[in-house]
């Protein structure tokens, strides 16, 4: 119906499944109106609830651009960056780059928007794999038919091999992209780092591999300025050192704080692009 009538039908359509969800499951809700609540202390509680509103609705935008980036020719998407020079002199290099990005704005437009705006670029994406893939076996096909590598981490169990897999990758000059923001199984390796007055868990694998590797960090956001428009953001290289293993957990530690506080700055200047919906914060002292 999109394609006969434009895309105005898609936008409705999904803005009324994405209300279905804000009513049908409070429990979920519960969790973005906490999450609110830190992030906005001083308010009252119906403008945390509208913003767990505004951000089910922001989702919605996630498929609509989507859709408009099935073509490597579609100029439907229009969008600026900053930081992108010092990402490319460091690929330059031949010696790999490591991305981390987070669960705000839309992860696979930025990653189609790369592929575009260098081409040939390789870029290999870790992301985790959930049962009975619908929509994310599509989208990662598509992602694959542009040139981009997916590996899904089934559990901690091939992280090793996983881990071999993308530091091959990063040796062939390739950029390799992680979540920092997401844990993706129970016993996944995690560092603890304060976030919003309180504080949050962290996957430590970004940050170990990066320092293993020696390859440069770049903290990546995206954020979506209004219909068909994008500006993506990288931070300045970050390379993780420690003089021997024994300084690995600090060395990580500091990444990691380092990634919080641009995250946390990040969210309050974009809160509605915010898109983990799972328990992110934790009251337990840092």
């Amino acid at each position: 119906m999109s394609g006969w009538f434009g895309d105005w039908i898609f936008t409705w359509m999904s803005r009324i499944i994405a209300a279905g969800y804000f009513f049908i499951f409070p429990g979920r809700v519960r969790v973005s109106v906490e999450f609110y609540r830190a992030l906005f202390p001083d308010a009252r509680w119906w403008f945390h609830l509208r913003c767990a509103w505004r951000q089910y609705q922001n989702f919605t935008t996630v498929f609509v651009d989507r859709i408009r980036t099935r073509d490597e020719d579609d100029r439907d998407i229009q969008f600026s960056s900053s930081g992108w020079k010092g990402f490319e002199r460091e690929i330059d290099k031949g010696h790999g780059a490591i991305v981390l990005m987070s669960h705000m704005g839309n992860w696979d437009v930025a990653a189609s928007l790369m592929t575009m705006k260098r081409k040939g670029i390789k870029l290999l994406l870790y992301m985790g794999a959930k049962a009975k893939e619908q929509i994310e076996s599509v989208q990662k096909k598509e992602l694959s038919d542009k040139g981009v590598r997916i590996v899904a981490a089934e559990s901690s169990d091939s992280s090793s091999l996983n881990a071999l897999e993308g530091l091959r990758f990063l040796k062939s000059g390739g950029v390799v992209s992680l979540a920092g923001d997401k844990l993706w199984y129970p016993d996944q390796r995690w560092v603890r780092v304060p976030f919003l007055g309180k504080t949050a868990r962290l996957p430590e694998f970004p940050h170990v591999f990066a320092q293993v590797s020696k390859a440069p960090l770049f903290i990546f956001f995206t954020f979506r300025t209004g219909p068909g428009s994008y500006v993506f953001i990288l931070s300045d290289p970050i390379r993780i050192a420690c003089a021997s293993k024994k300084d690995r957990p600090r060395a990580v530690e500091t990444s990691a704080r380092e990634y919080a506080g641009m995250l946390e700055e990040t969210l309050k200047a974009h809160p509605y692009e915010w898109y983990h919906f799972e328990p992110f914060l934790e009251d337990h002292p840092c």
